[in-house]
């Protein structure tokens, strides 16, 4: 098997892998904060644990960002023909405009919960 595509295979299993520790990252720190909401009593021992997972978001947002771009430079063939290639790519655009809407949001939503 080519190294170069061993490569695009693994710059995309860690681009997924990255995706899902962020989403579980921001999952975590939405359910700590409702616990400590409920049990104030918890609140020193759950805020560190909230910036712990805020940071670990941001590495893994990192990642998806580095293995994004290099995704970006293995999909040139036109593996599905011209046209479906063209309406992939469009797909492909509106699925990352809604997914930076998504982590942008999922940070607005985060931040204020970790760092109050």
């Amino acid at each position: 098997m080519n190294l170069k595509k061993i490569a695009v295979v693994l710059n995309g299993f860690i681009h997924d892998f990255a995706s899902g520790i962020w989403l579980a990252a921001i999952a975590t720190i939405v359910l700590l904060h409702n616990a400590h909401l409920r049990e104030p009593a918890l609140t020193q021992a759950i805020n560190p644990l909230e910036r712990n997972f805020f940071w670990w978001s941001i590495a893994a947002m990192a990642v998806i960002l580095a293995t994004g771009a290099g995704r970006t430079f293995t999909y040139v063939d036109n593996w599905y023909g011209v046209d479906a290639e063209r309406v992939r790519r469009r797909m492909l655009i509106i699925k990352h405009v809604v997914l930076f809407a998504v982590f942008s949001l999922g940070y607005w939503v985060v931040y204020y919960r970790v760092f109050h």
